[in-house]
């Protein structure tokens, strides 16, 4: 196999993520921070290493990726950005081992949200900003490959996606370029408008922008160690539900609404399920926090909302230590954790989509067994799923609970408690954040783990981020056979 052209295009990503990191090492000058010059030294190795990879092994003719190439790219892209990506974390003044940046920097790319660092109030603005940045990259970065390369891959069922939705918006946007910058617009224009609301609501200029690229990318870093509850503020918890949900949205939606169609934002089976779930376990969490907790209706209403769609939106943000709530809240919030939000959202988690074919699925084979001479053909938006999409989504659902299994197991090597796996375990393949109990709990962090789970971790991220097959093919003797 030739993989001089994926080395090529992984040195234009490096080149790329180096040049990137002249925004933070700027914030760091004009704050006098001291660290400014740790990105610049990053930066250019990085770029060094990237336009090496280029210069050495640029194709001498235009050559298209086979879909062996496609596998191995996408791989070894996110890998080599989270590593290079890590170099600042680990030149800066912070107290971390390299095997703590490149979970740090791996959580960011994935848009995971979990995090090492202690003393988030009092760090460094540049690497605020530059966790922000990676995250954001990040977001955009999944839903390009959701949207145009996913579905292609027959990965969990996406080709129905691809059919029901891509084709459609090609209509308008003809080329996969034109879909691309589409969606980068206006993933753009709303990160704007939630930093703009953001600084209204009372939020500082810089805070405003951390907040609001994270938002956008359902990832969760934050500014402080208390995360969005150091504000205390239910104007900015309001703005940041609004966004973490339209993070959560299938994005090739927002070209369909902007080009004639805006009741297809509601319409969408998707949407509805989203907010259906979302608007069901907020009732159910306040009902608790009321009766059980004496909470005041508004607070536990403002509470559960902020989290439910923190964690279905795979988000993370924290107002509060819902692992205080009770074991209603924390089991609820535990599921809540794999579902995740819509396909080719920023969101990561198991996607309302699957567990809608599943539901549709389970559906026509109890009505199989009750008339079995009757024909049910189960359905996704009157479109009928075929049965290559059923294998597919039901095989993801299996790889799914496999990779969750094998992830709590080689965390329990680690030497971590019962609760601490599972929860950890869930937070990484689902891309979502906090976990539960004290180790790596809401108000806790990742940075008491040993380095080994932390890298379990990591590789844990990678894989829900990449949506389980398109790495784990890797692995197949067969994939390198030809």
């Amino acid at each position: 196999m030739n993989i001089g052209p994926v080395l090529a295009i992984v040195g234009i990503l490096l080149t790329a993520l180096g040049v990137s990191m002249i925004v933070p090492a700027t914030v760091d000058f004009i704050y006098h921070d001291i660290d400014w010059h740790v990105f610049i030294i990053s930066a250019a190795v990085t770029v060094f290493v990237g336009v090496g990879l280029f210069f050495s092994f640029r194709p001498e003719n235009p050559t298209s990726l086979t879909l062996r190439q496609t596998f191995i790219l996408t791989s070894t892209s996110w890998v080599g950005l989270a590593t290079f990506a890590a170099l600042p974390f680990a030149f800066s003044r912070l107290p971390v081992s390299f095997t703590d940046a490149f979970f740090e920097a791996m959580s960011g790319l994935t848009t995971t949200g979990s995090t090492v660092l202690v003393g988030l109030d009092s760090a460094p603005v540049g690497i605020l900003l530059w966790r922000a940045i990676l995250q954001w990259v990040g977001g955009i970065g999944i839903v390009v490959m959701a949207v145009t390369v996913l579905p292609y891959l027959r990965i969990g069922g996406m080709q129905l996606f691809r059919t029901e939705s891509s084709d459609r918006t090609e209509k308008v946007l003809p080329r996969i370029s034109q879909i691309t910058g589409g969606i980068l617009a206006v993933y753009s224009i709303l990160t704007g408008a939630c930093a703009i609301l953001l600084m209204l609501a009372g939020m500082s200029t810089f805070e405003a922008i951390v907040h609001s690229m994270t938002a956008l990318s359902t990832g969760g870093f934050s500014t402080a160690d208390a995360s969005v509850g150091r504000f205390d503020s239910a104007t900015i918890e309001g703005i940041l539900i609004v966004f973490m949900l339209a993070g959560g949205v299938t994005f090739t939606l927002y070209l369909r609404a902007l080009h004639g169609d805006p009741g297809i934002l509601w319409r969408n089976s998707q949407v509805q399920w989203l907010i259906g779930l979302v608007a069901i376990s907020t009732c159910a969490i306040s009902v608790w926090l009321v009766f059980v907790k004496h909470m005041a209706l508004s607070t536990a209403m403002r509470l559960a909302l902020f989290h439910v769609v923190s964690i279905i939106t795979t988000t993370g943000f924290t107002s509060a230590d819902y692992g205080q709530w009770g074991s209603f809240p924390i089991t609820a919030l535990y599921f809540l954790t794999f579902v995740g939000a819509c396909t080719g959202s920023t969101s990561g988690g198991l996607k309302v989509f699957r567990l809608q074919v599943l539901y549709e699925l389970a559906l026509a084979q109890v009505r199989r067994t009750l008339h079995p001479h009757g024909v049910f053909q189960p359905t996704y938006e009157n479109r009928p799923i075929t049965e290559a999409v059923g294998l597919s989504v039901m095989g993801f659902f299996f790889l799914y609970g496999l990779s969750f299994a094998v992830l709590s197991l080689s965390l329990s090597l680690c030497g971590l408690d019962l609760v601490t796996c599972i929860s950890a375990a869930a937070t990484a393949i689902a891309n979502v954040g906090p976990g539960l109990g004290d180790v790596v709990g809401p108000s806790s962090t990742f940075a008491t783990l040993p380095d080994l789970a932390k890298l379990v971790m990591a590789a844990g991220m990678l894989l829900g981020r990449l949506e389980l097959v398109t790495l784990l093919i890797l692995f197949h003797p067969r994939f390198w056979q030809g």
